[in-house]
Order: C-alpha cells, then structure tokens, then sequence
C-alpha cells in the first residue's frame, strides 16, 4: 500500500512538474525584429484594403484572422470557421464559426463581425464577390450562410483563401465606435499579436496575445522596421539590429550564404514575375503589334536572371499562373533569342527600335528590372526606368495610371481562375484592357461544375494568352530571407503559399 500511494504521490509531482514547466513554455518571451523589403503602409493593416498581392497578408497573419487560409500541411485550412457545408445544389455555404473568441479589445467574436467584414471589402475582386452572393443570413451568434443566386464553384476560392482579403475578420462594434480613421490609427482584430504603436511607413510593433485560439506565440514582441534598401537590410542583419532581412536576393543573398553566423531561408511561393505590356491596347502603341510582344520575350535570359536574382533556385516559365494552382496549364518559356527578336521588330516596322517611354518596375527589386531593361536595350527598345514607393506603384496600378511598360508579380493564392479574373478579363481589377472571347470564356467556366470541362476552358484561355503573347513571364521565384542567430524558428517555408515567415505563432528564439 505504502508503494502504491509512493507511486501515486510520484506521478503527481512530474505531472505537477510537467503542469509548470508547459505554463513556462506558454509565456511569450524576447523580441524579433523584422527588416521589412518596403515601407509599411498603413493599407497593409486593413483587411478591407487587400491589394491582390501577398504583401498585405504578411501584417494580416499577425493581427487578424480568417474563416479558412493556409496554414503548416492544409492550403485551406479551418480557423474561425471550425467547419463549413455546401448545399448539393452549390447555392449555400453555411459555416459553423470558433466559439469562445475575442478581439484584442475584449469584444467577443460573432457572426455579425464575419458579415459585417464582408461588405465592408473593398480590395480585389470586391465587386464579384458583391454581385455573386446574393445574401448573407446569420442563424445565430455563430452560425451563417452565404446564399448565392446561382452556382459558383470559385467562391471558396475568392473568399476563403489569399486570392482576396474578403474572409478575413475586423470588429464590427469597434469600428462603428472609432470609424474608419480611427481603425487606420489602431487596428483591432483577432490574430496572434496585437497593435501597440507605430511609425507610419517605418516601425510597426506588435505584442503577443495570449488569449489566441491555435497557439501562444512563442515570441513577446515583434517589430517591422520598413527598410526599402537591400544593403542596410542586410547590414542590420548582420549587426544583429535585425533577425531577419526580407528578400535578400543577388548579392546581398551571397553575402547572408557565405556568412556562417547568418543563414538563408527559401520557399518558391505561387508568385511570377512577368512585364505587362498596358499600353498593347492601344492602336497607335508599338505595343500593339503583337511582334513587339513577342521580341520582347525573347530578348530576356531568363536563366541568367534566376541566377543573378535567387541563386538559380527560382523556375524560368511561360506563363502569369503559377504552375502550383488548380487548372494551371504548365508553359515552357520562350527561349533566349535576341536575333529573332531583332528580325521581329523589323518587320513591325522598328528597324532601329523604337523609345518605350517609362518602365515601371514593382519596387524594390530594380536590379532585376535593371537587368531587364539592358535586355531590351540590346535589341532596340529603349526605356527609362521610373522608382517609386510601394504602396504608391500599387495604387497607380490598380488605378491604370501606369504607361509604357511594367515588371509586376503577385504571390496572393487561388488558381488559375482568379489569377486570370484579377489580371486578364477585361474588368480585372489590374487589366489595362480585355478581350471579348476570353471575357466570354471566363463566364462560362465561372458557372460550370463538371470540373474536366471547366480545366479544358480554363486551358483554353491559358492558351490564347500564350498566343497573342499578352505578357512576357520571367520566372516563379525563390523568396529568399536572411536569418540572424537568435533566431531557432523564423517559419519561413511551412506553407508554400506564404513567401513570408508565418505563422508567428510557429516563430521561435533561441534560448540563451
């Protein structure tokens, strides 16, 4: 008896033990600093504001959540939406909602917040989201359905992964009572770390929630300092006034690789780079002529770009989709032929090249655009390359206020159907112009169920971009960081979807 009460009193304390020791390791401790690649724009706060690129989603992961979104093993994985349901006929998605979650400003989580984030959207893809649900019903504080008014096998794909901000979640009460300037100046909402100051442009600081419903982050403080240049992200790394560098890519990502206290982080995300050509449009444009087009495709070395740019890690492509997505139809790339490109723009008309006017290229990554540029440059079309800041190039984009020629990518998720909706149809939220065939095609795969017809539609309209040569791919690239020593965990890679390090909750310190 005496053994067996030993035993007993035993196996309490190491649970007792155990009890302490996993309370310990729930306390956030320590503090990251993140050099971010842009400056910080207060857009990038506000799920409402969700441009169509991944930039955003890297602050979002941090201070808000969503119903679905990627997460580690699960591309569309339950967060505030524990589970959802579609009807047979595709006309309804209900979704059954996290119980028990608050904001960061105690405010409890409901189906009113889910609804009310909803149709206050207003990024990409706002408007076919809009028009394609026909009403939201709330049953209850956490239960509510989508009703659409006719079937649309996208919609999980519009709302409930990165290809828009639609899904994910702001407090209805909280900014009634602040507004929406009051909202910019303080974001609320429901993620693993909560606003505690910033810098507009420059420093944004965060501070761990403990109340987050998946995981204590590991990490008390985390602090995004805006850092545009390349060099001083990398000198901040290596002073230890960073932990990790966004983008250290040519030779900055060189120097992190032969440094043996610092270390490179990969993933290749579903991004590609590509020129868009805005003004193709346009009758009087030299860019009309679908020739340009294509001589411009094939004065770029590719390969030689991947490798000045990310190591040769990245995929040279022929194609805007991302090769990973549903319904993409895989397109080598044209080759590397600056005699046939100069042949081409001879017969357009262009014996001596031609002045393409402004290349605007997606900041920061002008060594790649300057590259570019000295490409087209050797075969005739010569052009003056325009910097500007992020948020700025984004919102001229967006606004179709950009000429001459474009170096732009997107990391946001999805397939090849709302990659094509936000890039390609004439309505798109960055489409300088359209066809009515392709228009035409988009709609009828939009409603069409049979999954083998809605691919070969889908295929279709791959194929005819190919064609007419309406852009000029680059590659689907590595996104490379730099990593500090004190850094054990910076959960870069653990999606393939986020180019970015998340989740924070993941991210971890080394112990001293």
């Amino acid at each position: 008896m005496l053994r067996y009460r030993l035993m007993w009193l035993i196996v309490g304390m190491v649970v007792i033990l155990g009890g302490v020791h996993a309370a310990g390791q729930s306390q956030p401790e320590g503090q990251l600093v993140i050099a971010f690649d842009t400056t910080i724009a207060p857009t990038y706060l506000d799920p409402a504001e969700t441009s169509g690129i991944a930039t955003p989603f890297v602050f979002l992961y941090a201070l808000h959540d969503a119903l679905i979104k990627p997460l580690p093993g699960n591309d569309m994985a339950p967060c505030l939406a524990e589970s959802w349901t579609e009807s047979p006929d595709g006309l309804v998605y209900e979704f059954k909602l996290r119980e028990g979650l608050t904001f960061h400003n105690g405010a409890p989580f409901t189906a009113e917040d889910v609804k009310f984030s909803f149709f206050r959207y207003k990024g990409t893809s706002a408007k076919l989201l809009h028009e394609k649900v026909q009403a939201v019903e709330i049953i209850d504080a956490h239960r509510l359905r989508f009703v659409l008014p006719a079937p649309w096998p996208d919609f999980l794909t519009f709302y409930a992964t990165m290809a828009t901000g639609a899904a994910w979640v702001v407090p209805k009460t909280y900014i009634e009572q602040v507004g929406e300037e009051g909202f910019k100046r303080h974001p609320v909402g429901l993620g693993p770390y909560r606003f505690v100051r910033s810098n507009p442009g420059v420093e944004l600081v965060l501070e761990a929630n403990e109340r987050y419903w998946r995981k204590v982050p590991a990490i008390k403080s985390i602090i995004f300092k805006g850092v545009p240049e390349r060099a001083t992200r990398l000198a901040m790394l290596k002073t230890g006034e960073a932990d990790i560098a966004y983008l250290m890519i040519g030779d900055e990502g060189t120097a992190v690789k032969a440094d043996p206290n610092l270390r490179l982080a990969s993933v290749i995300p579903p991004a590609v780079w590509y020129l868009e050509f805005p003004e193709q449009w346009d009758a009087k444009s030299p860019w009309h002529d679908q020739r340009v087009r294509l001589a411009a495709n094939l004065a770029i070395d590719r390969q030689a770009i991947n490798e000045a740019e990310r190591m040769g890690l990245g995929r040279p492509t022929g194609s805007i989709i991302p090769r990973s997505f549903e319904f993409a139809l895989p397109l080598e790339p044209l080759p590397y032929d600056p005699a046939r490109a100069r042949r081409l723009l001879v017969e357009a008309g262009y014996p001596n090249g031609f002045d393409a006017g402004e290349f605007n290229p997606a900041p920061p990554f002008y060594t790649m655009a300057e590259a570019i540029g000295n490409y087209l440059a050797a075969i005739g079309i010569r052009t003056q390359m325009r910097t500007m800041e992020r948020a700025t190039f984004m919102t001229a984009w967006r606004e179709k206020k950009l000429k001459g020629l474009l170096m732009v990518a997107t990391g946001a998720s999805g397939s090849a159907a709302t990659r094509i909706e936000t890039f390609v149809v004439s309505t798109g939220t960055y489409a300088y112009g359209g066809s009515p065939d392709l228009d035409q095609l988009f709609q009828q795969q939009a409603v069409e169920r049979d999954r083998s017809k809605r691919q070969a539609l889908l295929h279709q309209m791959q194929r005819l971009m190919h064609e007419r040569v309406l852009h000029a791919p680059v590659f689907e690239p590595a996104t490379l960081h730099g990593v500090g020593p004190r850094v054990e965990e910076p959960a870069v890679g653990l999606n393939a979807q986020l180019y970015f390090a998340a989740p924070y909750e993941e991210m971890r310190l080394r112990k001293p």
